[in-house]
């Protein structure tokens, strides 16, 4: 009864939704978001031969099966045509949304703006997106079963998503009773046995507990008792009390919804010898049932002996204390300018709101050029970082301008707000605000810069051939300027 009382909810407006819209408008309000229509015809397709078997199923198996599976993370398996058929409606409006929140899959980059080169993109082209629609819109034909592709095998729905870890790290126990408020605390030190200094390749940061796996759940979030961790590590000290304060290294926030953390060839992250992850800001949540549960960090190391070429941190975005969010109100906008003072590679964008976060914005400003980088979409159910690829990754010369930009709406169309008559200003907890860019870069030589710019220019065809993220690739090297000026 619940699935079908869903099913209909979701339903009315994909039946009354236009057939085809080819533009997104970016209106950061909920409730003028229009979802992402195709006609198949236009890559020369005829929309009653779509078939689950040809078409759909590889699709769901690229970018859908990973959580919709038996014990999986997503509230129904697609695993066959039987279990995806009731769902067609559904599937074709959650994926038309796209980059804002309630799209599935949870991938939010807006597709028509800024750089296009992230890793591990699973997210669906705009054929993808006609294929689901035109199949949803057709009757859901199944076609013929011999054409679809051989069912992917889970050996364990507990299976690392980046590969067996070199090594796991055990957390302790925790438990919230069914109902209570939201606790923040220091949940203490986890050693990691480490005798040499190793550089992390991977980390990924899972919740395991005791709410049964087929456990009825309409939410994420429901299922786990750790909303998110923030977590440092660094050299014990000599009684092993406390982590020496001048070693400690950062490492990437764990929240609901989030996927592990790969670091590049080049930027591999430090953890030293004699260390200790320190578990210092824990946010714990009751999911209406008594629940003890415990995070695993599994860690891929490079191998020994690799240095990065990279080690210095570039500055982080946005501004978490003095936030101004009224009741209320639809397409808000807050900023951020930070001036970069070094050259600066950025590695990964990932934006980081509380609950009236809609959309958030990065731009690059170098004299009188504003480029924009990357528009995200933003849902608090599932919070992403995007790894850029070591070729796209925006190279900013020292000087530029970096400009964030969020769009928050507390009207009652956007189903996370608590109650969107309060005003709420900077703050730990959900009910308050973040304006924080949780990703990362790191600073560059001018050695290295010329470099990694040079290599940009390399892998282009001419000087029509343009990088958004790198304003100064066609620029004359500095030499050669110091030369013609001379002459």
């Amino acid at each position: 009864m619940r699935a079908r009382k869903f099913l209909a909810f979701l339903l009315f407006p994909v039946l009354f939704a236009p057939v085809v819209v080819f533009a997104q408008a970016h209106d950061a309000s909920v409730a003028n978001h229009q979802p992402h229509y195709y006609d198949v015809a236009d890559w020369d397709i005829q929309p009653t031969d779509v078939t689950y078997a040809d078409h759909i199923a590889p699709i769901l198996q690229r970018s859908c099966i990973q959580c919709h599976r038996p014990g999986g993370g997503g509230p129904m398996s697609f695993m066959s045509y039987e279990e995806v058929r009731p769902w067609a409606p559904v599937i074709m409006y959650r994926t038309a949304i796209r980059d804002r929140m309630g799209a599935m899959p949870p991938w939010y980059v807006e597709k028509d703006i800024g750089i296009d080169g992230f890793e591990s993109d699973y997210s669906l082209s705009d054929m993808d997106l006609a294929m689901i629609q035109a199949w949803a819109r057709n009757g859901a034909q199944r076609g013929n079963p011999d054409n679809e592709p051989a069912p992917v095998v889970f050996s364990d729905s507990d299976a690392w998503t980046v590969g067996e870890p070199d090594l796991i790290l055990r957390g302790p126990d925790v438990t919230r009773p069914p109902i209570g408020p939201d606790w923040w605390g220091d949940i203490g030190l986890v050693e990691t046995g480490l005798s040499e200094d190793r550089y992390v390749r991977s980390i990924e940061v899972r919740e395991f507990n005791d709410v049964p796996a087929d456990l009825d759940s309409n939410t994420v979030g429901g299922r786990y008792i750790f909303h998110h961790m923030t977590y440092t590590s660094g050299i014990l000290s000599g009684d092993g009390s406390y982590v020496e304060q001048d070693s400690r290294v950062s490492w990437p926030i764990h929240e609901v919804g989030r996927n592990a953390d790969v670091f590049s060839e080049k930027a591999g992250r430090l953890l030293q010898a004699n260390s200790a992850l320190h578990l210092g800001a824990a946010h714990m949540h009751s999911n209406g049932r008594e629940t003890t549960g415990h995070l695993e960090f599994g860690i891929t190391f490079f191998p020994v002996g690799y240095e990065p070429a990279y080690t210095r941190r570039g500055p982080r975005t946005g501004n978490g204390v003095d936030v101004d969010i009224v009741p209320n109100k639809a397409n808000q906008q807050i900023h951020n300018y930070v001036v970069l003072q070094q050259h600066t590679k950025v590695m990964a964008f990932e934006p980081h709101l509380h609950a009236p976060g809609v959309r958030m914005c990065l731009e690059a400003i170098w004299g009188h050029n504003n480029f924009t980088l990357n528009c995200v979409g933003y849902d608090h159910n599932w919070v992403k970082q995007y790894m850029y690829k070591d070729d796209k990754a925006p190279l900013l010369p020292k000087g530029t301008i970096l400009h964030t930009t969020a769009y928050m709406d507390t009207t009652t169309s956007n189903p996370n707000l608590a109650d969107p008559r309060n005003w709420a200003g900077g703050g730990r907890r959900s009910v308050s605000n973040m304006f924080i860019d949780l990703g990362y870069s790191v600073s560059l030589t001018e050695e290295q810069f010329q470099a990694e710019m040079a290599t940009r220019r390399a892998n282009m065809k001419d000087r029509n051939d343009y990088d958004v993220g790198c304003p100064l690739c066609w620029a004359p090297a500095v030499e050669q300027s110091v030369a013609q000026g001379n002459d």
